[in-house]
């Protein structure tokens, strides 16, 4: 039997065996324009190295035993003075939620392991409602409780996840108690190995949704990649059985009844005789509103195309080059990861300035909120998840992880016209194991929306003077899109400017990293390392090497800004952080931000 075949068989064993938890497969569509209460704020804190507060001495899990008690869930108080209890929420600290645990407590700048977090609420739920519990991320396994029982468990610190609590909310006082680990696993994703700060906690919000009975759960409205001028998608209904339901785009002349089939779903598609098209430079959004079943929800929607053609990009028809920078989800002038609207306002209008039209958001899902405001700003978006380095390749586990992930993160997503791309990884090794499982993963890429590129930061290799791009993957894929760090990984400055690429494909290039680490503030001559005078010479020599690529339609410099990484120990020059970034750790501009502007600005006089 294959290596193919055996994968597929342990992949199904374990699908089976996971769909048992009480987890809602994906979060609700647009969870923001529900109607809910926030449960963000002061949450009290337990650290647990130990996880004495899931486990007994025989390591045996207190929520598996026959009571289901004697975990720090339990959130007990004494009855009598006699009662031995070794915890108390009530006089733990607070920490900030959403809010990283690693940036609030010197003592976990540097932990990895169990934090529990308490919050207590008061709730009034409603004959005939539906409750969610939501949150949209809490890194890296999350296990919940409501009023001492387990609602379930998610993996993932980036993809939004919900319990359903119809009928264990109560009147009154409620207590939520979330055990939060971020523990790095083999077999996980992402795995052990990264090169970025392994940010602890609940670290997006936490909303308590109220729904009708029957609810719109899920909906999708896109431009339809076959026959431009038409909208199609789906609108699902929470229940089976038909039901009517409008969609009303009212300033494009919208204003349709459609009836869901017996499973609740019904199809969209609209031809539209007017409808202003959403690009960079006119972001344009149109008011939806989609009701039926007692239900109605609202968003702002943009409509676009994206397709390639031989080497060519096209946006809503056109060639367009692809002036983009990538970004981590985290603040450089206060740690930890962004904290809200501001935060992530700031990192996208830096981009603006810096003249991108396209930010690449590496190297996992960033917020919801993100999506949206690079919708109402007009910036094209690489939309990633954790795949990334060295994956247990042959662990079903493993790959039905990243597939969740990845559907979870299309599922968010869908509706936002900024996002052109589904990345499914980044520089993965090649091998059959890994072939198999990328493949996989942009098969189902592709099964969840055809409407976008799928692509990934493919595996390169030299041979002599010659940068090799001949990833298998690449045959796969929408675009050779590949990293490369000429003149700091490999050789110098100046010897740089003597490699060439040879590009196996006959797609659009996109750069996806490149760059050199500069100390802000630091100045020497273009040949001292950690200089930014060496950073901006090095962006300067890519641009003559880059531009000797025929197919060369786009780019995501590394990075925006300098970022904490614990792989970068040196005392003088990272103190641990990652100098790549165009903007250091104050805010402050370096040198090659404004090498970069300058060549944005003449490719733009080009497309």
């Amino acid at each position: 039997m294959s290596s193919t075949k055996i994968f597929s068989i342990l992949s199904l064993v374990f699908f089976i065996t996971i769909t048992t938890n009480a987890q809602t497969p994906s979060a609700l569509q647009n969870i923001y324009g529900r109607n809910s209460i926030s449960l963000n704020g002061r949450w009290n804190y337990i650290i647990d190295p130990y996880e004495t507060g899931f486990y007994d001495y025989r390591r045996q899990p207190f929520d598996q035993s026959a009571s289901g008690k004697g975990g720090y869930y339990d959130n007990r108080k004494q009855v009598n003075k006699s009662e031995l209890i070794e915890y108390d929420f009530d006089l733990s600290p607070t920490m900030k939620i959403p809010g990283d645990w690693n940036s609030q407590a010197e003592r976990l700048q540097l932990y990895e392991g169990t934090v529990w977090l308490r919050r207590k609420f008061v709730a009034a739920p409603k004959e005939g409602k539906k409750y969610f519990l939501y949150f949209g991320a809490v890194n890296y396994e999350a296990q919940v409780y409501l009023n001492g029982k387990k609602l379930g468990t998610h993996k993932g610190g980036f993809t939004p996840f919900q319990f359903e609590v119809t009928g264990q909310l109560k009147q009154g006082d409620n207590v939520v108690v979330v055990k939060a680990d971020n523990t790095r696993h083999a077999d996980e994703i992402p795995t052990v190995n990264t090169d970025w700060w392994n940010y602890g906690g609940i670290t997006r919000d936490v909303l308590l949704v109220e729904l009708p009975s029957t609810y719109i759960a899920d909906y999708k409205l896109q431009l339809a990649k076959s026959t431009p001028g038409s909208i199609q998608g789906y609108v699902q209904l929470s229940a089976a059985g038909k039901q009517t339901v409008t969609v009303q785009i009212a300033e494009a002349g919208i204003a349709k009844t459609i009836t869901t089939d017996t499973s609740g779903r019904a199809l969209i598609n609209f031809p539209v005789k007017k409808l202003q098209y959403w690009s960079p430079e006119d972001p344009k959004l149109y008011d939806v509103r989609i009701t039926g079943a007692g239900d109605s929800i609202s968003d702002r929607i943009g409509f676009r195309s994206i397709d390639t053609k031989g080497q060519d990009i096209l946006l809503n028809g056109k060639p367009v080059f692809l002036r983009g920078i990538s970004m981590h989800d985290e603040n450089p002038l206060i740690p930890g990861r962004l904290r809200g609207e501001a935060d992530m306002r700031m990192l996208l209008q830096w981009a603006k300035e810096l003249g991108c039209n396209y930010v690449r958001l590496a190297h996992y899902p960033h917020s919801e909120q993100m999506l949206k405001l690079a919708d109402e700003m007009g910036l094209l978006v690489w939309a990633e998840v954790p795949v990334y380095w060295t994956i247990s390749w042959q662990n079903p586990a493993t790959y039905l992880n990243a597939q969740q992930q990845l559907t979870d993160l299309v599922t968010r997503d869908k509706n936002r016209a900024s996002v052109i791309v589904w990345s499914v990884g980044n520089e993965t090794p090649i091998s059959e194991p890994r072939n198999i499982f990328m493949g996989k993963l942009v098969a189902h890429a592709r099964s969840l929306d055809d409407t976008r590129l799928v692509a990934a930061a493919l595996e390169v290799h030299r041979k002599d003077n010659i940068i090799v791009i001949e990833d298998p993957l690449g045959d796969q894929i929408d675009l050779v899109s590949f990293n490369e760090y000429a003149g700091w990984y490999f050789s110098d400055t100046k010897g740089m400017l003597d490699y060439r690429f040879d590009v196996k494909f006959n797609k659009p290039v996109i750069i996806t990293e490149f760059g050199a680490d500069a100390l802000g503030g630091f100045h020497a001559d273009d040949a001292t390392r950690w200089s930014e005078e060496f950073q901006e010479l090095l962006y300067q020599n890519q641009f003559k090497m880059l531009s000797a690529i025929p197919g060369l339609r786009g780019m995501t410099p590394w990075i925006l800004v300098d970022f904490r990484s614990p792989r970068r120990p040196h005392p003088v020059y990272q103190d641990f952080w990652n100098r790549k970034g165009l903007i250091s750790e104050t805010g402050k501009k370096k040198k090659a931000f404004f090498t970069l502007k300058n060549y944005y600005d003449r490719i733009k006089t080009k497309y």
